[in-house]
């Protein structure tokens, strides 16, 4: 069949990991699907930001994975899809947990030969290999991992931590052996990995991606007394304590006022703008103009 469509895939493989499965972080190049002003001006907008488009393929060999709900874009080959039930009980014990951490009570199950292509987004991925290891993190983060990994939520184990945390009461745990992906809402370049050993560490804000399962969270004032903390301008801080690995993210706090004060001239402005002066003016108002003239 011939075509004069020129299917010459710009993607950029990120990073690599390879286990019973292989997974694998690709980036497209540069995204030239303009069709129209305003999409032209919000990709060249991203262009010049450098906000790349990114994408996650899983080779299976036979063995199996689990996937975010409604993270599929495309298979192919002899993959067979289930979900993690696990009988009447188990799933009533999911459903539970589900409502506690917000998260989807099922997580679909691919297990064959074949390849996954994972819904795109302009998010960023961290691959992690856990050997016998064990890892909490925020509800949100999950996007994939191996069968192997065991899938669980863990609460808050002090009532300051339950009450006065921002990490949520629930959280999702991650125990055993194989690969994990986790979407992050920062770089990679941009998260900070403390390792502790018997050590404390204090954070004042909501920006850790990660803990291993020897690491103690809990929430704590900064002074003897709620009222000196109030006083002192820094209020509770969120304290990790124990030996392994804490992960965080500092410059979320950025992004996030970035978002929710947004900028002056920031795309929603331009965007703006450019609208604006693409719109024709009205008869009404070339009248008027007219006679200012006149």
């Amino acid at each position: 069949m011939k075509t004069n469509v020129n299917m010459t895939n710009t993607l950029t493989k990120l990073s690599e990991f390879k286990n019973e499965s292989t997974f694998q972080v690709l980036e497209y190049d540069d995204l030239k699907g303009g069709s129209d002003v305003k999409t032209a001006f919000m990709l060249s907008y991203m262009r010049e930001a450098n906000i790349k488009l990114r994408q996650l393929r899983i080779v299976l060999s036979g063995g199996g994975v689990f996937t975010e709900a409604n993270a599929l874009s495309f298979m192919r080959g002899p993959i067979e899809v289930s979900t993690n039930t696990g009988g009447l009980f188990s799933l009533s014990k999911k459903f539970v947990s589900s409502k506690i951490t917000g998260e989807p009570v099922i997580k679909p199950h691919f297990k064959g030969v074949g390849e996954l292509l994972l819904e795109p987004s302009f998010g960023h991925y961290a691959m992690l290999q856990l050997e016998n290891e064990e890892i909490i993190i925020d509800d949100s983060l999950f996007f994939a991992a191996e069968d192997s990994i065991e899938i669980g939520i863990t609460s808050m184990k002090t009532v300051s931590s339950a009450l006065f945390g921002t990490e949520g009461l629930f959280q999702t745990k991650l125990k055993g052996t194989g690969i994990v992906v986790l979407e992050i809402p920062v770089p990679e370049t941009e998260v900070f990995k403390y390792s502790l050993a018997d050590d404390v560490l204090k954070i004042d804000g909501n920006f850790s991606v990660l803990r291993t399962g020897g690491i103690t969270f809990t929430v704590e004032k900064t002074t003897k007394t709620l009222i000196g903390s109030g006083f002192s301008g820094e209020g509770l801080l969120n304290v990790f304590r124990g030996t392994g690995e804490v992960w965080l993210m500092p410059t979320k706090v950025v992004y996030d006022k970035i978002i929710t004060d947004g900028l002056t001239l920031g795309v929603g402005g331009m965007d703006n703008m450019v609208g604006k002066n693409l719109e024709r003016p009205s008869k009404g108002r070339d009248r008027e103009q007219d006679d200012k003239e006149r």
